[in-house]
């Protein structure tokens, strides 16, 4: 992808569409599942804390089993 096009897609973003990358992220870490945010930077900074905080929860829960 050209670095237009990247910096194009970093800066169509809302408040919506970063909690919702982030849901996505935190249900992904929560099962378990591999990490594979999206293309557009900041899209994927939320998907990653998301994941990051469901993964740990993961976590605390096995402990807890």
């Amino acid at each position: 992808m050209a670095p237009d096009a990247q910096a194009d897609d970093d800066s169509h973003w809302s408040l919506e569409s970063l909690n919702k990358a982030y849901q996505q992220g935190y249900m992904a870490g929560l099962t378990g599942q591999p990490s594979a945010p999206p293309n557009a930077e900041v899209l994927a900074a939320a998907w990653e804390a998301g994941w990051d905080d469901g993964h740990e929860q993961m976590r605390r829960l096995q402990q807890i089993a």
